[in-house]
C-alpha cells in the first residue's frame, strides 16, 4: 500500500498532461533517481513518442477553443493514461494489485481531468488569449513540480494533489453557469454558420 500516494499522484497528474507524466517518469528511470519507474516507461520509443505528444499538447494547449478540443479528444486518453501508468508502477513494486492501481489511477485521472477541461471551458470565455497561456503553464510546471516531488516525498505529494483535486472540483462547481453559456455561444455560432452557408450570406 505504501504505493498508493505514488499511483495517486500520478493519476491527479496524468488527467492534466498525460504525456508529460510518462515523459517525467521515463526520464527519473532512465536516468537512475529512481527505483519505482517500470522498463516500460524507459523505453526509447515511449519517451521519444510521450515527447512528441507533450510539445503537440503544449502548443495546442494555449490555444483558446484548440484547448478545449484538445481536451474532448482526451476524454478517454488521460484516464486510460492513469490507469495504465498506476498498473505498471504496481506490477513494478508488487505491494499493491494491478487492479487497484489503475482503478485509482484512472478514477482520479478522471476527475482532474474533468476539472482541466471544464476550467478551460470557463477560461474561454474570456475575449482575450492571455489566459489560455498563464492557465496552460501553471498546468505544466504543477504537474512537472508535484509529479518530481512524488518520486522523493509520495505521501506529502499525494496530499498536495487530493488538495488540489478537491479545490478543482468545488472551483468547477462555481464555474457551470459560465460553462453553459460558452456551451450556449458555441451552438449558437455553428447554427449562424450552418444558415449563412445554406443562405450565402455571412452571419451576424
Amino acid at each position: 500500500m505504501s504505493l498508493l500516494p505514488l499511483v495517486f499522484t500520478s493519476g491527479w497528474a496524468s488527467g492534466v498532461n498525460a504525456y508529460a507524466v510518462v515523459l517525467l517518469l521515463g526520464v527519473f528511470g532512465a536516468t537512475g533517481l529512481s527505483d519505482e519507474v517500470p522498463e516500460t516507461l524507459q523505453r526509447p520509443e515511449v519517451l521519444v513518442a510521450a515527447g512528441v505528444l507533450f510539445l503537440c499538447e503544449a502548443v495546442a494547449d494555449k490555444i483558446p477553443y484548440v484547448d478545449s478540443a484538445w481536451d474532448a479528444a482526451h476524454t478517454v486518453i488521460r484516464p486510460v493514461a492513469g490507469a495504465w501508468v498506476g498498473a505498471l508502477l504496481a506490477g513494478q513494486s508488487g505491494s499493491l494489485s494491478d487492479v487497484t492501481a489503475g482503478l485509482v489511477g484512472g478514477s482520479t485521472a478522471l476527475a482532474s481531468h474533468a476539472v482541466k477541461a471544464g476550467t478551460r471551458m470557463a477560461v474561454n470565455t474570456s475575449p482575450e488569449p492571455f489566459s489560455n497561456v498563464i492557465v496552460s503553464l501553471a498546468e505544466d510546471l504543477g504537474v512537472a513540480g508535484i509529479v518530481t516531488f512524488a518520486m522523493f516525498h509520495p505521501e506529502a505529494a499525494a496530499i498536495i494533489a487530493g488538495v488540489l483535486l478537491v479545490a478543482g472540483l468545488g472551483l468547477l462547481f462555481f464555474l457551470v453557469s459560465r460553462i453553459r453559456r460558452f456551451l450556449r455561444c458555441r451552438a449558437q455560432r455553428r447554427e449562424e454558420r450552418r444558415l449563412a452557408a445554406r443562405t450565402g450570406r455571412p452571419p451576424y
